[in-house]
């Protein structure tokens, strides 16, 4: 390999790094205790300089799946459990100008996103907090686009079955909208 392949190669990487870094360090953070989420994401990023040939143009789903699988690999049992439990993002400000209806709507929500399955936080988490494509999601959990997309459909449903039970004010279902938006 000539030092001119060298400099693109690490040009790529350097723009790849730039590119999706703070993307995966939150993706990583949601996931982790923050204590581990920067050796994690070196750890992914220590992959893609080694497998820089295999990383495809659009390289961010495969990062994703790459920390994902770091993850896995770094937390078994019960740390694996916790690794992969996505903790709600909270607004800065209140959507309402009571933070009373904000407040006991998020109570709501934080109560049914706990009750959910871990695989179907995941699910929906790469969709709303992550903002991934279907198909990105799907790379990322190493399955079809259809596969996920019905994965996607019925943890949307477990979700809003877990928020009805709750008396749930009908902004609850606005708040999660709005992080996938």
């Amino acid at each position: 390999m000539s030092s001119g392949d060298d400099g693109a190669r690490e040009q790529r990487f350097r723009r790849v790094h730039a590119a999706t870094y703070p993307d995966l360090l939150r993706f990583v953070q949601r996931r982790v205790p923050p204590s581990e989420a920067e050796d994690v994401v070196s750890t992914v990023f220590l992959t893609a300089w080694r497998r820089l040939d295999d990383m495809p143009e659009d390289a961010r789903p495969w990062l994703f799946a790459v920390a994902r699988r770091t993850m896995a690999n770094q937390t078994r049992s019960w740390l694996r459990r916790q690794a992969l439990d996505v903790r709600l993002v909270t607004q800065d400000e209140p959507a309402y100008g009571d933070g009373t209806v904000d407040a006991a709507a998020r109570i709501d929500l934080d109560r049914a996103w706990r009750s959910l399955r871990p695989d179907d936080r995941e699910v929906l988490a790469l969709v709303a907090f992550d903002g991934l494509t279907a198909g990105q999601a799907a790379t990322v959990l190493g399955c079809r686009r259809s596969t996920f997309a019905m994965r996607l459909s019925r943890a949307r449903e477990r979700l809003r079955a877990a928020l009805e039970p709750a008396a749930v004010r009908p902004h609850a279902l606005t708040v999660l909208k709005e992080q996938q938006s």
